[in-house]
This record gives C-alpha cells, sequence and structure tokens, in this order.
C-alpha cells in the first residue's frame, strides 16, 4: 500500500515537494502514525501548525458543531464564529481590526498591499518601497517571494516585483541608514524561522519601532510561524514590549485548518475600505470555529505558559547534547521554536531520528529545527535527546 500510494502521488502531483518515504495515515496529540502502523513522535508539527496536537478534542468538537450548521456563505453576509473570532484577537493584542485570510503568504500580501495604500491615502505616493530583511521568508506568491531575503527561493522567477530593499537581520543601525523618502515599510519576523531560528537582540525590535517611528513609516511583523504562542508569549513580540502597527498570522491559529489573518490598528486599516482588498474563503465559519476553539484551548490549558516552560526545558536537553558532540555548534530559538546548528549537512540526520521513530525537519542545510505541538511532554523530550545522542556518535 506504501509504495503503491507513494508512485500514485508521484505520478499525478506537482513534483513541488521533495518529501520523506512516509506515508502519514492519523494522528493524536503528539504521535503520528503511518499506513503500516508504526508510531513517530511529532517535532514538526505541520512546520508549527498543529500547537495543540493532532486532532485535538476541544477542536474537533468545534468542527463538528459547526459543519452541523454552517460551512461558507462567503464574505458578502456576517457570520458569528468570524466576528468573535476578530473580537478575541483583539482582545489580546495591539490590534483594533483584523482581515482574514486562508494563508500566511496571503496575510503578508495583505500586509505589504496595505502598507502601499496607505501612503497613497495620506498623500504620499512615493512611499512604497519596503525594507526587508537578509535570510527572511514571507512566502512563495511573487509578492511574499520578493520581499523575501534569500535567494536560492528566488530563481527562476525573475522578474520579481519590484519595491523590495534588503538588510542584514538584527542590524538596526542598518535599518536607519537603508529608509529613504520612498520607503513605506520594515517588515520582519521577530524570529526568523526558515532563516535558521534566528532571534535578535533584546534592544533591536524597540529600537526598529523607534527608527520607524522617527522615519514616519510602518513596521510590519511576520508572526506566521513565531506566533500564536510558540515563542512562550501569544505573540513574539511581547518578549521585547515592542508592537507593530501591522502583524500577519497563519499556521497555528486554527490548529492544522488553513487561517490566516493580517491585523492592525484601526487608523492604519481604514485604507483597506470596501473593494480594497478581498478574499473567497477568508475566515469561513468552518475554519473561524476551529481557531476560535484553539484560542479557547490555549487559556484552558495554560499552554502558552507550559510552552514557555517545556521551551526551557527542551533548550537546557539540546545544550547539553551539544556540549557532548562536537558537530553541534550552537542552539538557538524560543520557547518551542528552537534549532541546533550543526557543521555538517542535517538532512542524514534527519532520515535517521525518522527511522528511530522521531520527526524532526531542518533549515538552511545545517541546522535541525525542532517546533513541536506545544503540548509536548518532558519525557518526549527526553526520548528524543536520546536518539540524537545515538544519531550523532554515529555520524
Amino acid at each position: 500500500m506504501k509504495n503503491e500510494l507513494m508512485k500514485q502521488a508521484d505520478r499525478v502531483m506537482a513534483p513541488t515537494y521533495q518529501r520523506y518515504p512516509l506515508v502519514i495515515a492519523r494522528g493524536q496529540g503528539c504521535m503520528l502514525w503511518d499506513v503500516q502502523g508504526r508510531s513517530y513522535v511529532d517535532f514538526v508539527a505541520g512546520i508549527a501548525v498543529c500547537s495543540l496536537g493532532h486532532a485535538h478534542p476541544a477542536v474537533v468538537r468545534a468542527l463538528k458543531a459547526q459543519a452541523d450548521v454552517l460551512w461558507h456563505v462567503s464574505n458578502l453576509y456576517y457570520t458569528q464564529p468570524q466576528a468573535d473570532l476578530a473580537d478575541r484577537l483583539t482582545q489580546r493584542c495591539f490590534a483594533e481590526r483584523v482581515f482574514f485570510c486562508n494563508s500566511g503568504a496571503e496575510a503578508n500580501e495583505a500586509a505589504i498591499k496595505l502598507a502601499r495604500k496607505y501612503f497613497k491615502d495620506h498623500g504620499q505616493p512615493q512611499r512604497y518601497r519596503i525594507l526587508a530583511m537578509q535570510q527572511s521568508f514571507h512566502g512563495r506568491t511573487m509578492a511574499t517571494l520578493s520581499a523575501t531575503g534569500q535567494d536560492k527561493i528566488k530563481k527562476g522567477f525573475e522578474p520579481l516585483l519590484e519595491g523590495f530593499d534588503f538588510v542584514p537581520f538584527n542590524d538596526a543601525k542598518a535599518v536607519a541608514e537603508a529608509i529613504g523618502a520612498q520607503t513605506c515599510a520594515v517588515m520582519l519576523e521577530p524570529v526568523q524561522g526558515e532563516g535558521g531560528v534566528c532571534v535578535p537582540d533584546n534592544d533591536y525590535l524597540p529600537r526598529v519601532r523607534e527608527i520607524c517611528e522617527r522615519a514616519g513609516v510602518l513596521l510590519i511583523f511576520d508572526e506566521i510561524q513565531c506566533g500564536m504562542g510558540r515563542t512562550g508569549r501569544l505573540f513574539a513580540h511581547e518578549h521585547w514590549r515592542t508592537a507593530p502597527h501591522i502583524m500577519t498570522l497563519a499556521k497555528a491559529m486554527a490548529n492544522g485548518l488553513p487561517m490566516g489573518a493580517m491585523l492592525a490598528g484601526a487608523r492604519v486599516m481604514e485604507s483597506f475600505g470596501p473593494g480594497a482588498h478581498a478574499t473567497t474563503f477568508g475566515g469561513t465559519p468552518l475554519v473561524a470555529a476551529a481557531a476560535l476553539a484553539t484560542l479557547e484551548a490555549f487559556e484552558d490549558e495554560n499552554v502558552v505558559a507550559r510552552c514557555a516552560e517545556t521551551g526551557t526545558y527542551f533548550r537546557e536537553r539540546l545544550e547539553g547534547l551539544a556540549a557532548r558532540h562536537s558537530c553541534a555548534l550552537e542552539v538557538r530559538g524560543l520557547g518551542l521554536l528552537l534549532g541546533l546548528v550543526l557543521d555538517r549537512p542535517a538532512a542524514d540526520i534527519v532520515a535517521a531520528c525518522m527511522q528511530r521513530g522521531f520527526l524532526v525537519n531542518c533549515v538552511q542545510g545545517d541546522i535541525l529545527r525542532f517546533a513541536p505541538p506545544l503540548i509536548i511532554e518532558k519525557t518526549h523530550i527526553d526520548a528524543l535527546i536520546d536518539c540524537l545522542d545515538e544519531v550523532l556518535d554515529a555520524q
């Protein structure tokens, strides 16, 4: 069955993914099972998506209840789950308005469009350029690809959208020097995920906010991977007590269902009047119900505080592992978004862990990335560390 399904998929699906030879059949909590019945501890969580784990009971109940009532009517009409979700989100952050969409790339597209339109609406049409960071990742649509600071994913898609400039991440001076008369916004991830699990210095985000205020430009935080509790705070920028003008979310919002959001203050969001931007499926009642259940479970189960505690434990175990293996150079990250930098390619280690029943992944070629469900147990972490000890010994 496994080989037949893999051959079928390779025959009829676009060859855009280098998939592992693994066919996942079901999941529960922090565990996954393949079609052959073998179990795996999931330290990927759909790339920081399934923060409550797989088939969380509260999300399942919400989906079943909403599926019996209303799935989709488009954004021509009001629906209760969407309004409740927007209300819940704005109560928990700086923002006063929310635009719902289906993915992180769409959320970032909306942020880019809003930043440009805001200045046109305020009589400054010359301000359209966005200053982004090297090694950033904002998506794979043409605009978000253009905003991404990694040349390797841009190859073959030139010419890209004009209007993006880049400076090194974690360099506030470079931001100040690069902002010009045409700059409308600075766009960055508070913690870079795909760029290598990079955490900035403590003064970086506050300084960038001050620079933006002085220059009169908007600050956009892409929290698609690092937001929604992943770093031990509901939103990563809370670690630095620095709010943006615009924030984007996705991935973990609905614990695996397609949901994205672009949030901003009321004055900025006024530039998105009727007809300025739209989406057919953004914030459907079904997906909004799942997102609401996810937020409620975060509160009921104290998930964010639990992530902070477990993340500290995980980091300490990784640092101990690094001290025992010369090939491990550095431990990075916050909460349960962690990286182990190696002196060699990490792909073989990912494969060896999978053979031993642990799913991890790698970024930038030589960095093991760990983004498990936020409900991961310390016993799961201990078991992974034992596995990595064995794998690294064999390298």
